[in-house]
C-alpha cells in the first residue's frame, strides 16, 4: 500500500489540531529544499554520484526518511544530469580527437599543459600543505608550457613550421611532431609529404603546411564552443525546468518522464518508504535522514504519591500512552497564534509553528527482512507495531512522539523525538532533537548563477568557456569513467537480490551546510526551546493530575516562566529550558552533537 507523501498531522492517541488554527506543512513534492537538491545534481558531480549510488544502485537499501522533500524527484534529476553530462563529455572528447586528427597531433602540445593545470587544481583542493605547495609548482610549470606553445605557434604562423616542430621536440623529448628532414619525401607526420620543402630546410612552407597550422586555433575554438554550450545547457535546465514556478507543477517533470523501468520500480519503493511513520532503520545510524543530533537528553525521576492527596486516595496508574496523550495538546496549541486585532489578523500570522507537525512513529531494524518489498509499511502493520511499541520500551523496536517544524520552506528542519517510559515506579523521559541545516549555498544560489550566465554578454560567456576548457579533457574522462563504474556496479553488484538494509545515507543530510546564518540559529533556538518546554509541561501536568509528586521533576526541568534551571544532558553539560544554556551554533562542532542516549 502506498503511503501518502504528506505526513499525517497526528496518528492516534490525542486527536489532530484544529485546522482553523493551523496551516498544513509545505508540500515535500514542491518545496524549495527539494528544488535546491535537484539543482545540486547538475552542479556537483560527487553529490550526484552519491544520490545515484544510494537510491538507484543499492536497490536493496530502504530509503531514509525524506523530511521536507521528495527523494524520487532528486533521483530523477540526478539520473538526467548524469545522462546530459555523459553526452557532453563524449562530445567534448570527440572534438579533441577530431582536432588531433586534423592537426596531425600538434594539438597534444595544448592538452599536456591543460592536464597539468587540472592536476594542479586537484592538488590545491587537498588539505596537506605539501600538496598545496606542489600544486603551485605544477601550475607554474603548466602556464610556462602554455606560453612556450603560444609563442611557438605564432612562430609557425609567421612561416617557420620548423619552429613548431622544434617546439614539439622540446616539450616531448625524442618526438618530432613535424618531420623537417630535407631529404626524402613521404615521411612527414600526419600524412603530409616533404614538410618545409623537398630540398631546403629554410624554404617557405607550402599551402598545406599553413592549413595544418591554422587548424589548431580552429579546433581549439570548436572545443571552447562545445564547453560553452555545455555550461549554457545546464544553466537553461536550472532556469526553466527547476524554476520555482515550473518545479511547483509536479506533473510532466521531464526528468521523471524520461526514465526507464528500473527507475519506475525504485521510485515506487522510495515513495512508499520515505514518509512512512514506520521507519526501517540501520542499527549503526537509526536517525539517518533527521539531521544532526543536537544535545539529546534524558530525565529520570521516581514516582511518589503527592503529599496533598485526599485521605484514602491513591495515585492513578500512568501508562506511556497516557503521558503522550497529555503532551500532545500542549504541542498542538503552538499552532494557534496569539489573539491580536481581529481573527483575520491572527489567521494571517506566518509563524512556522503554525505548520507544526505532531505524529507518532515506530523504529524497526531493517535487518532480517526477506525482501525490501516485504517491509511492513501498511497502515495495519503500523497500528499493530504502535500498539506494542508504545508500552514495551524495547531496544530494537522503539516508539517516539515526533514533532517537526520545517522553516524557510523546509530549508531548515527541526525534529524532536520524544519517548516516555514508566517502569518500576520510575519515569524516564528521553528527548532527541535533530537539525537539518540549510542546503549548501552553491545549490541555493543555482537560480541566480544560471540567470547571470544566461544574461551575460558573449564576451563574458566566452571568457567563462575559455577558463573551463583546460579541465574539459580530464573532466570528460572522469565523467565517462564514473558513468561506466556506476553501470558496472549495477550489472555485477547483485544488489537487486541482496538482503534488505537500512539507509546508508540521506541525500538531504549530505547536501547540508555545516552552519547557518544568525537568523537560522535564532529560529532553531526558538523552535527547540518552545517544543521542549511544552513537552516538559505536558509531563508535569500528567504527573500532577494523576496524583504523583512533581517537585523533583520541576526542580530539574521547570517551565519557561520559571527559567534558569537546567536539565541534565548526556554530555555532562546543560541545556536550558527557557534559558540560554547552550551555544548559539548549530552543526560543525562537537559541542552541539549528542554522543549517546543517556542509558
Amino acid at each position: 500500500m502506498t503511503e501518502p507523501l504528506i505526513p499525517p498531522q497526528s496518528t492516534g492517541g490525542g486527536g489532530g489540531p484544529d485546522p482553523l488554527h493551523g496551516r498544513p506543512p509545505v508540500n515535500p513534492q514542491t518545496s524549495d529544499a527539494g528544488r535546491f537538491l535537484c539543482a545540486g545534481t547538475y552542479l556537483d558531480a560527487t553529490y550526484r554520484d552519491q544520490v545515484i549510488d544510494e537510491l538507484f544502485v543499492h536497490e536493496e537499501r530502504i530509503a531514509a526518511p525524506s523530511y521536507g522533500f521528495d527523494a524520487t524527484r532528486v533521483l530523477a534529476h540526478a539520473l538526467r544530469a548524469r545522462r546530459v553530462e555523459l553526452a557532453w563529455a563524449a562530445g567534448v572528447l570527440g572534438a579533441w580527437f577530431v582536432g588531433f586528427v586534423l592537426t596531425g597531433g600538434i594539438l597534444v602540445l595544448v592538452v599536456a599543459p591543460f592536464l597539468l593545470l587540472s592536476l594542479g587544481r586537484w592538488l590545491k583542493a587537498r588539505e596537506a600543505l605539501l600538496l598545496r605547495f606542489l600544486s603551485l609548482i605544477v601550475r607554474i610549470y603548466a602556464w610556462w608550457l602554455l606560453i612556450v606553445v603560444f609563442v611557438g605557434f605564432w612562430v609557425a604562423v609567421a612561416g617557420s613550421l620548423r619552429g613548431l616542430g622544434n617546439l614539439g621536440s622540446f616539450l616531448l623529448p625524442g618526438v618530432s611532431l613535424l618531420d623537417d628532414s630535407s631529404g626524402s619525401s613521404g615521411s612527414g607526420y600526419g600524412g603530409y609529404d616533404d614538410y618545409g620543402s623537398s630540398g631546403s630546410s629554410g624554404s617557405s612552407p607550402t599551402l598545406a603546411d599553413r592549413a595544418l597550422v591554422w587548424w589548431v586555433p580552429a579546433v581549439y575554438a570548436a572545443v571552447v564552443t562545445a564547453v560553452g554550450l555545455q555550461r549554457g545547457h545546464a544553466a537553461r535546465i536550472i532556469s526553466t525546468d527547476l524554476s520555482e514556478a515550473r518545479y511547483a507543477q509536479r506533473e510532466g517533470d521531464p526528468a521523471e518522464s524520461s526514465q526507464g523501468a528500473r527507475f519506475a520500480r525504485v521510485s515506487g519503493r522510495i515513495r512508499r518508504e520515505q514518509h512512512s511513520p514506520l521507519i526501517m532503520y540501520n542499527i549503526n545510524d537509526p536517525f539517518t535522514g533527521s539531521g544532526e543530533a543536537y544535545r539529546p537528553w534524558h530525565l529520570s525521576v521516581e514516582l511518589r504519591p503527592r503529599e496533598d492527596l485526599a485521605p484514602g486516595r491513591t495515585p492513578d496508574p500512568l501508562t506511556n500512552a497516557d503521558i503522550v496523550r497529555r503532551i500532545e495538546p500542549f504541542l498542538h496549541d503552538l499552532r494557534v497564534p496569539s489573539p491580536h486585532g481581529s481573527p483575520q489578523a491572527a489567521d494571517a500570522v506566518l509563524d512556522r509553528l503554525r505548520a507544526l507537525v505532531v505524529d507518532q512513529c515506530v523504529f524497526l531494524p531493517a535487518g532480517g527482512l526477506p525482501h525490501r518489498d516485504g517491509a511492513p509499511l501498511s497502515e495495519a502493520h503500523f497500528a499493530e507495531h504502535l500498539a506494542g511499541a508504545i508500552e514495551e520500551g524495547g531496544e530494537r523496536r522503539r516508539y517516539f512522539l515526533r514533532v517537526r517544524v520545517g522553516g524557510w520552506d523546509e530549508n531548515l528542519g527541526v525534529t524532536v523525538f520524544v519517548r516516555v517510559h514508566t517502569q518500576g515506579h520510575m519515569l524516564m523521559l528521553e528527548v532527541a532533537p535533530h537539525l537539518l541545516l540549510p542546503v549548501r549555498t552553491t545549490f541555493h544560489n543555482a537560480d541566480a548563477d544560471a540567470q547571470r550566465h544566461l544574461n551575460n554578454n558573449w564576451l563574458g560567456k566566452a571568457a567563462e568557456a575559455v577558463a573551463a576548457t583546460p579541465s574539459s579533457v580530464s573532466g570528460s574522462v572522469v565523467t565517462l569513467a564514473r558513468g561506466a563504474a556506476s553501470w558496472w556496479r549495477i550489472a555485477t553488484g547483485g544488489h537487486g537480490g541482496a538482503r534488505p538494509e537500512g539507509p546508508g545515507l540521506s541525500v538531504r543530510e549530505i547536501a547540508a551546510e555545516d552552519n547557518g546564518s544568525l537568523f537560522h540559529l535564532m529560529d532553531i533556538d526558538r523552535y527547540l526551546k518552545t517544543i521542549q518546554d511544552r513537552v516538559v509541561r505536558g509531563v508535569t501536568v500528567a504527573l500532577h493530575d494523576a496524583g504523583w509528586y512533581t517537585e523533583e521533576f520541576a526542580q530539574r526541568a521547570v517551565t519557561v516562566a520559571a527559567g534558569g534551571v537546567f536539565i541534565q544532558s548526556v554530555n555532562d553539560s546543560a541545556f536550558s529550558v527557557g534559558g540560554s544554556g547552550h551555544h548559539n551554533t548549530a552543526g560543525g562542532g562537537s559541542s552541539n552533537r549528542g554522543s549517546g542516549s543517556g542509558h
